[in-house]
């Protein structure tokens, strides 16, 4: 598993420290997007700024995307290998009113505006609300 955590890393050109590592280790392991609160509780010991510092690096180099759910807090989840988070690779999210979780729902674009002459669409933030199949059943 080490070895694709540096491979991971090397190919967004990120410099493969133990923080890194151990971050995208945590990150991997995720079903849901997590924010940095949570991912603080996983590190108890870590100084939160090098937490901080550690995600900002990582969404610089297109390794994971921040989500706003409304929930208040940023929440991180990893991109896909080819995703360079330009417009088309952007998906809708879902928050689960429920148990407060937020999924990344790959396999649903977002749709892109027909904006008027003169305006380009670079970015958008689409989250749906509901409640996810887990705490459905």
């Amino acid at each position: 598993m080490k070895k694709e955590i540096d491979n991971k890393l090397n190919l967004k050109n990120i410099n493969p420290t133990a923080m890194r590592q151990l971050v995208l280790q945590v990150l991997t392991e995720q079903k849901t997007a997590i924010s940095l609160p949570e991912l603080e509780q996983k590190f108890e010991k870590a100084d939160k700024a090098t937490l901080y510092r550690t995600l900002k690096t990582f969404q610089e180099h297109q390794l994971i995307h921040s989500i706003e759910d409304g929930s208040g807090s940023l929440r991180y989840a990893l991109c896909e290998d080819f995703c360079t988070c330009e417009p088309e690779h952007l998906h809708v999210h879902f928050l689960c009113n429920k148990c407060g979780k937020t999924y990344c729902m790959k396999d649903l674009p977002v749709p892109q505006p027909d904006l008027p002459n003169g305006f380009e669409f670079s970015s958008a933030n689409f989250v749906v609300k509901g409640i996810c199949s887990n705490c459905k059943k």
